[in-house]
């Protein structure tokens, strides 16, 4: 059977196509209601369905998103992105048009070619994780960046606020009483943007709670449940006045692996030590025994503000300008008051 014309349409509603044209594209409201709603029930009868590549060509819109990204589509770590971002568009009645490059230069331009072709009506260039990238050739003037900043530019872009996140971290243990905390940072030649964030806010609230910061207490690792382990027991190691009682891990992977390590030692999370993660990461952090209390990666928030801002729905919002996405902490089991004899230890520094 060949495809319903909008003919077929007005020979069953006994009108013109002209007349089919205007009621169902909304275009004139002259036309009686009795004879709009014979044209709708009509087009249902039949089955028709518009052109939607015609009517794009016509109104200059093709109700279409072009999302580039590394590897955030194989990653469930960060597909709550590109959930956000199909969400948002379904919502205001967009499809998504999704290349994964793998990180390939060249798949990437080709796809950059591909989506301007298809005359997509936004654009948004996607990382799986927060750092500075350079602007990719062919990038349309308006598009918008997720889960990464343009090196040079004027564009809109969302990145995880990680400093703040960081800060929420140390707080946490703080105020449980911790003054011994730790930081497992990232062991790499050039550690991700995140890793120095989340170090500032570490440091910015030791100095807000009058706590000296120990650089034995700073430690770095491969970002990794082996990693975690390793960094901790050199912390273990430490003379027991110098012990961590607290340890802010720079993932959750890593976090995994400092229960391992306090479990070697016969310690008990969190009666002995106190554990933070960051990611919250599925099927790691609820995963943990006890629970991990972690520090959330907005991914999905993320997702969202990107594509409303590549449609222009959010018209409040700053143009050409970061938006630093809150990194919410998501309490659990991992945490609790320090051990007495720590706590008199370090009153006893004090």
């Amino acid at each position: 059977m060949g495809r319903v014309r909008i003919s077929d349409v007005a020979a069953a509603a006994g009108v013109s196509t002209s007349t089919v044209s205007l009621v169902l594209n909304d275009r004139d409201v002259r036309i009686p209601h009795e004879t709009r709603e014979r044209v709708r029930r009509a087009a249902a009868e039949v089955g028709y369905s518009p052109n939607t590549v015609a009517r794009g060509l016509r109104m200059q819109r093709t109700r279409t998103i072009g999302l580039i990204s590394d590897t955030i589509a194989t990653t469930p770590f960060a597909g709550r992105m590109l959930a956000g971002a199909q969400d948002a568009a379904r919502e205001h009645g967009y499809l998504v048009f999704l290349v994964d490059t793998e990180s390939d230069p060249q798949v990437e331009q080709d796809a950059i070619r591909a989506l301007t072709g298809q005359q997509v009506d936004a654009m948004i260039y996607a990382a799986m994780w927060h750092r500075v990238v350079d602007v990719p050739k062919g990038l349309p003037a308006g598009t918008v960046f997720l889960d990464c900043r343009p090196a040079t530019g004027d564009f809109s872009a969302v990145v995880p606020d990680d400093r703040e996140g960081g800060v929420s971290a140390v707080r946490e243990l703080v105020a449980a009483g911790h003054r011994r905390i730790a930081y497992l940072d990232v062991d790499e030649p050039e550690p991700p943007v995140a890793s120095a964030l989340r170090h500032e806010g570490y440091l910015a609230v030791l100095a807000e709670a009058g706590i000296e910061p120990d650089p034995a207490l700073h430690v770095r690792g491969e970002t990794s449940a082996a990693g975690g382990r390793q960094t901790t027991e050199r912390l273990l190691d430490l003379p027991a006045d110098r012990r961590p009682t607290a340890i802010f891990c720079f993932n959750d992977r890593m976090a995994a692996g400092v229960y391992v390590a306090a479990h070697r030692r016969g310690l008990e999370i969190p009666r002995d030590l106190s554990v933070v993660g960051y990611d919250d990461q599925q099927l790691v952090a609820g995963e943990l025994d006890p629970p991990l209390t972690t520090i959330a990666l907005p991914h999905y928030e993320m997702g969202r503000w990107a594509t409303e801002v590549a449609l222009g729905v959010r018209a409040h919002e700053a143009p050409r300008s970061t938006r630093l996405m809150p990194c919410p902490i998501v309490r659990r089991d991992s945490v609790s008051s320090p051990p007495a004899a720590a706590t008199n230890s370090s009153r006893r520094r004090a």
